[in-house]
């Protein structure tokens, strides 16, 4: 794993997946080569801890938010604030850009996911949604629809074309959401120490995926890249792998001693990213064979 310096990590892999974004306790953000591991850039401007990042669809831009309770906006190439949104009266848990990168969202321990016009000179979010008792730990993004996932123990889907909102009760605070590849359901996991994939339209429960440890940490979860398996982190230093129709264990990655905080599969290709204490991994399916070249 490279190192990068930080007892807090969060990371996500933008787009295309050959570049990785780290963000931490060292109140910077990073961009990272994935297949040579080196640093590209480093991004300075938030006051204290960096708790989430997202990259454009096309790599021109980042948001991230922060402890300091702001929401900025990056130049990529520059590595220049492009702006910064203040607005939220705590700590910012997760932000995701919509689709085409116009829209910044952003969810709070306020309890509140504020949106943003990224080319608005004005400083006040375009729309702010207060539904949550608590404070907003995730958010995704797919199309028109929004996901949030509340520690008011509630998965939120937001219809933003129709103006509806759907709400699932789960009876746990929620540390991560996420919509499957096809678009058809909903991975939500808490902190009961269970994952549970949701009919994203009826609400029904269609598995539920245990035996890793998720009690006190906002860990992630996610599918595969063809939704054959449902993935988490682990308090115990692994990720877990179960198949997504039998619902077993089907692997159990060791990462390390500790908390596996972060992971992010690739868009494409068997591929993983996991961080732990200040560090990143990444996995593949097969090993890549390097050859030398012959003088």
């Amino acid at each position: 794993g490279e190192d990068v310096g930080r007892k807090l990590l969060r990371m996500e892999l933008p787009v295309d997946g050959n570049y990785l974004l780290t963000c931490g306790s060292d109140k910077t953000l990073r961009l990272w080569s994935v297949g040579r591991g080196t640093l590209l850039k480093t991004y300075t401007g938030h006051g204290y801890e960096v708790l989430d990042a997202d990259g454009s669809y096309d790599n021109s831009q980042l948001c991230s938010c922060s402890s300091d309770k702001t929401v900025i906006l990056w130049d990529v190439a520059t590595g220049q604030v492009t702006r910064k949104l203040r607005g939220h009266a705590g700590k910012v848990n997760c932000v995701r850009f919509n689709e085409e990168a116009s829209v910044i969202l952003s969810g709070s321990i306020d309890g509140s996911v504020r949106c943003w016009d990224t080319r608005s000179r004005k400083m006040e979010p375009i729309q702010i949604l207060d539904e949550a008792r608590d404070g907003i730990s995730s958010l995704k993004v797919s199309e028109h629809e929004l996901l949030s996932g509340s520690v008011d123990g509630r998965v939120r889907r937001y219809d933003l074309r129709m103006g509806q909102l759907h709400v699932d009760f789960i009876n746990s605070p929620i540390t991560c959401v996420c919509f499957s590849q096809d678009g058809q359901c909903t991975l939500t996991s808490s902190l009961d120490s269970s994952v549970r994939l949701l009919d994203k339209n009826t609400g029904e429960m269609l598995g539920e995926y245990v035996g890793h440890q998720n009690k006190s940490y906002k860990l992630d979860c996610c599918l595969s890249n063809k939704d054959t398996h449902v993935l988490s982190c682990s308090e115990d230093g692994h990720v877990y792998y179960w198949d997504l129709v039998e619902g077993s264990i089907s692997l159990k990655l060791p990462v390390g001693k500790g908390v596996v905080q972060s992971l992010s599969f690739h868009p494409t290709e068997p591929c993983l990213l996991t961080a732990m204490e200040g560090s990143v991994q990444v996995w593949g399916a097969v090993p890549e064979v390097k050859e030398e070249a012959a003088d």
